[in-house]
């Protein structure tokens, strides 16, 4: 039978699981979106829990897997409200593990495009005509040849007529950093949307080196809100079954905005999701995602519709709750409780914005914004949202310097445990804290000298960066940046340190906040020869401590590239033995 027309997503989780358990593949549960590494804060992707089995198959639960994966990611949360980007959705994943490695059961890239047009085009699948059907590929550059296996395996299959040669910047996956798999891809499009993204790792890069691996692995993945509304012919997600009650439940609730429908439906949904899974609002790492999602929420829906919120969740675990079971077991007083805390909140904000717009000024300073949120809690993402609806911008960049200035002038009142943006001063903490002293001038090496920070956080575990940039890190700047941390630290770096006064430091060329008041004297951490007729790599301000030697560090690696908010992003990095 064909599904080429209306399909539900329950329709589409089925077809899709038996289409390929009748292929060989188990069907494993989706992880919670609490990943097990530490460096992220929630699972973006249903690869994400078989990460190690690229490398090492033999520890798979089974050489083939299928998973309806639901995926939370941040980094488009405030472009929610157009026709595509959601906080979470649900990735439509099939696996290989250990291609090669004498193991029969494992399968790369001739089976993993056929299925994939079979079960798009196959008339007892999804039927989608031919005609409606093209595919990429990637078509080879001077490091990396033609991927001609992917091209022959889509001539073969016939029916596809278009057929797209790509670049690397398209159709090839990773590695993320100087480090890891890596491979091309083929992606298939329906109308011209992108639905299914196959990868194929056959390639380690290590040492700025591309070697092939031993086995292949095969991580694809479809957007099963995008397929629905793609075979649908619908407009926007928004309009597939798990969306349209939510946003025809909140238009009939007065709310008539069409971006804010869809941000209390998307964010109500993703928070209901997080709680599931124990992810409490907070002021902390994934808990403050989840509140600001919450409030966000809540100014979405307006004076009066604030319970709107836990009626947009009530519907969400109806509609997913068959699939989904766990979100039953929800608390929907979590919800009230943070409506309760909100309210307060939001009344001083909008008095406090008002009363700026009433003397008829046209920005909100930075020093303003920072008051609004030391002294009533108020966030700047809503800060910004609040005053965008007066017509009012705001002095982002300048909230983030009187935030930061805030923070140094409190850790140097109070005790040495959180020195340096250290929770303690264990080694790993200290090779940790100079790390970051690397990174930010590999920052500003490659995207220019605007690139101070904004922010810092270390633990044993990891380091967290925020720094002043407008825009996404592209892939190729995160490797050459994490490339040039590294060089540093291979070269052996010794790090010095001198007491020098805050005009010498200045003369120097040493980062800082200088308009801080730092009394006569300050200490000047150098990374690198320093002296009258050599200037050193890095030059900072900072209280250390500090390794002896670069050579100390570890080999460094980028996880996560991230936006805070306007004008500020996030890294998160380990360092490894």
């Amino acid at each position: 039978m064909t599904w080429s027309g209306n399909i539900s997503s329950n329709k589409l989780r089925e077809l899709f699981i038996r289409f390929f358990e009748s292929r060989g593949h188990q069907l494993v549960s989706h992880s919670t979106l609490v990943p097990s590494d530490p460096s992220v804060l929630f699972t973006t992707a249903g690869m994400q829990q078989f990460k190690s089995h690229y490398l090492n198959p033999e520890k798979a639960p089974h050489r083939r897997v299928v998973t309806i994966q639901p995926s939370f990611r941040t980094t488009d949360i405030d472009e929610v409200g157009d026709n595509t980007h959601l906080t979470l959705f649900e990735m439509l994943g099939n696996f290989s593990f250990g291609y090669g490695a004498d193991n029969k059961e494992a399968y790369f890239k001739e089976d993993a495009i056929k299925w994939a047009w079979e079960f798009l085009t196959g008339q007892d699948w999804l039927g989608i005509p031919y005609e409606r059907v093209s595919a990429t590929y990637f078509k080879g550059d001077n490091i990396i040849p033609r991927d001609s296996v992917s091209r022959d395996v889509l001539d073969f299959i016939g029916g596809c007529d278009k057929i797209i040669p790509a670049t690397r910047e398209d159709n090839f996956w990773g590695p993320t950093g100087m480090e890891g798999p890596c491979g091309p891809t083929v992606e298939f499009y329906v109308d011209g949307v992108e639905v299914w993204n196959l990868v194929f790792n056959e390639y380690y890069f290590k040492n700025n080196k591309f070697t092939k691996l031993t086995y292949g692995g095969v991580d694809t993945g479809a957007g099963l809100e995008r397929l629905v509304a793609v075979l649908g012919h619908l407009d926007n997600v928004y309009e597939t079954d798990v969306f349209k009650p939510l946003v025809d439940a909140i238009e009939k609730a007065g709310v008539r905005n069409r971006a804010k429908q869809r941000i209390v439906a998307d964010h109500v949904k993703a928070a209901v999701f997080a709680l599931a899974d124990g992810i409490t609002p907070s002021n902390k790492e994934a808990g403050y995602v989840v509140r600001r999602l919450i409030r966000r929420a809540m100014v979405a829906a307006g004076d009066g519709h604030e319970q709107l919120l836990n009626e947009t969740a009530r519907q969400v675990m109806v509609i997913y709750g068959g699939y989904y079971s766990h979100l039953k077991a929800v608390d929907i007083g979590i919800l009230e409780r943070e409506i309760v805390k909100w309210r307060p909140i939001k009344l001083t904000g909008e008095k406090y914005l008002n009363k700026i717009a009433g003397r008829g000024i046209s920005k909100v300073s930075g020093q303003e914004a920072f008051d609004l949120y030391q002294s009533h809690g108020f966030p700047i993402e809503l800060t910004e949202e609040m005053a965008r609806e007066r017509k009012l911008e705001v002095d982002v960049a300048g909230f983030w310097h009187a935030l930061e200035e805030h923070q140094k002038k409190s850790r140097a009142g109070a005790s040495k445990k959180f020195k340096g943006g250290l929770e303690g001063q264990s080694e790993i903490e200290v090779r940790y804290h100079t790390a970051t002293h690397l990174l930010h001038r590999a920052l500003q090496d490659v995207l220019g000298e605007h690139s101070f920070q904004r922010g810092s956080n270390i633990t044993k575990e990891r380091l967290r960066f925020d720094f002043a940039h407008p825009h996404a890190v592209t892939k190729d700047e995160l490797a050459q940046i994490e490339e040039i941390v590294n060089q540093k630290i291979c070269d052996a770096l010794l790090v010095t340190h001198k007491h020098l006064s805050p005009s010498e430091a200045t003369a120097a060329g040493a980062i800082g906040l200088f308009n801080e008041k730092y009394g006569n004297e300050v200490i000047v951490y150098a990374i690198g020869p320093w002296s009258e007729e050599s200037a050193p790599y890095s030059l900072e301000i900072c209280g250390g401590p500090h390794v002896d030697n670069t050579a100390e560090i570890g080999r460094f690696k980028i996880i996560k590239e991230e936006s805070v908010s306007a004008g500020i992003r996030r890294i998160r990095a380990t360092i490894e033995d």
